[in-house]
């Protein structure tokens, strides 16, 4: 019969007087180690812990226009210069567009620059001037520092077009811009006509966007829920795709091309290959209402998206659902939308005439680190990745407080959803095998592609 029992020599963990130092005993093969996951889990679920706690995305409202603000726009050369454009063009002492100082947090200079609402506004690619269009169916060209002293202040060039404009953008690398409203307008800075005019059916377009990369297609969006894509060498449209309900505005990835994503009335965005328009790469959905515009980070990976449910959402490019979402007491209907070019900061304007601050990473620590808080964050963060699909872990990372409105239309669309899956299994579940195809997410919203 064998015997098997535990040896321990005294003299390995025993002092030897009170004066020495306890002996611990020790592996030191690192692949041998006990405990080494229990104790990483426990630094993520504490990591984890302490990023909601240091969730403090708000940094500053800048307050001074009269009505809702409209657009914004980003200073190409300057980060810290941002332009907006209001709806209070009405009164005749009013001031509906204005720079502001993100570093001061203070507006800079003000320009009554159209009677009625300002539907647009984009900068130079050089940064030295901006251009605005409005109700009064002119578009502008002003300057950007404003006039001399002793000048008045007046636009460096008009346009009166024939029609309300409803949307400008700049071409990224050369003296052309676009225009958009009943059809869409090439022109050169110099003319006073448009170098070419494109359309494509009888309907309103609300926005048009200059691809950064090829900077030759431009699209646009038309009230009759049509994406169309139009290239500017051949002064034609390329081909456009119609979805269920109409898209209000649509945003190119600055890193991919061929990549757009539309923001749209049925509270989803849709990330688009322009290669493919049949079916979107992905379907994001986690708005409670109308998505009125969006925007990419530098890098490509996020964009963000502003809705009329009072909200702002942080999407990856490739899953499904937000990340991150945004929302004030005070804060209205969010009309427009833009990351700043470092990639560190978000600014909305809504309803209630406030352009808002956010941090794009919402427990990121603003200001100089020191090498120890790199490393150590730089660690929570892989740990924080090691760990995301344990259920405490989670539960806590995705865990988000709503106001009552959007909790509850999320509670209803829930069961809505629900009705609408259990009808579709129950009608192929009852009729004639193959006669009822299943129809993937993607598909459902795509009507047609027309080339």
């Amino acid at each position: 019969m064998k015997v098997k029992m535990l040896s321990r020599n005294p003299d390995s963990y025993v002092r030897e007087t009170k004066l020495d130092l306890q002996r611990v005993p020790r592996n030191y093969d690192p692949t041998l180690h006990p405990f080494e996951v229990p104790r990483e889990y426990v630094r993520a679920l504490n990591a984890t812990k302490l990023e909601r706690v240091f969730a403090k995305p708000f940094l500053a409202s800048l307050d001074g226009h009269r009505d809702g603000v409209s657009c914004l726009a980003k200073h190409p050369k300057s980060l810290a210069t941002v332009l907006s454009g209001a709806c209070d063009g009405e009164a005749s002492v009013t001031l509906n567009v204005r720079i502001w100082n993100l570093t001061k947090r203070k507006c800079i200079h003000m320009i009554q620059a159209h009677e009625g609402f300002v539907r647009g506004i984009c900068t130079r690619f050089c940064g030295t001037s901006f251009f605005t269009v409005g109700d009064d169916k002119t578009v502008k060209q002003w300057k950007m520092d404003g006039p001399g002293y002793g000048e008045e202040e007046e636009p460096l060039h008009t346009i009166l077009g024939k029609t309300v404009y409803t949307g400008i953008d700049h071409h990224w690398k050369e003296a052309v811009f676009a225009t958009c409203g009943q059809q869409v307008d090439i022109w050169d800075e110099q003319r006073s006509s448009p170098i070419c005019s494109m359309t494509w059916g009888f309907d309103s377009i609300s926005s048009v966007k200059f691809n950064p990369i090829e900077t030759f297609l431009l699209g646009s969006c038309a009230s009759d829920r049509n994406i169309v894509l139009y290239d500017m060498r051949q002064a034609t449209p390329l081909k456009k795709v119609i979805l269920d309900m109409r898209t209000n505005t649509i945003c190119w990835n600055p890193m991919e091309a061929f990549i757009f994503t539309a923001a749209n009335e049925d509270y989803n965005l849709y990330t688009f290959d322009m290669r493919a328009l049949d079916t979107p790469v992905m379907v994001h959905m986690d708005h409670v209402s109308a998505v009125l515009d969006v925007d990419y980070s530098p890098t490509g990976k996020d964009f963000v998206s502003a809705s009329f449910d009072k909200s702002i959402r942080i999407f990856p490019v490739d899953k499904s659902r937000s990340r991150e979402v945004y929302h004030t007491k005070r804060m209205q209907h969010v009309i427009c939308v833009k990351w700043t070019s470092d990639s560190k900061y978000i600014m909305c304007g809504s309803d209630e005439m406030n352009i808002r601050l956010w941090k794009a990473n919402a427990s990121e620590k603003l200001g100089v680190l020191t090498s120890r808080e790199k490393a150590a964050t730089d660690y929570n963060q892989r740990l924080k990745e090691k760990f995301q699909h344990h259920p405490h872990i989670k539960r806590i990372s995705r865990h988000r407080h709503l106001p009552k409105s959007i909790y509850s239309q999320i509670q209803e669309q829930r069961v809505m959803k629900e009705a609408r899956r259990r009808k579709e299994l129950n009608r192929i579940k009852h009729s004639k095998p193959g006669s009822v195809q299943r129809v993937s997410e993607k598909k459902k919203r795509v009507v047609a592609v027309v080339k």
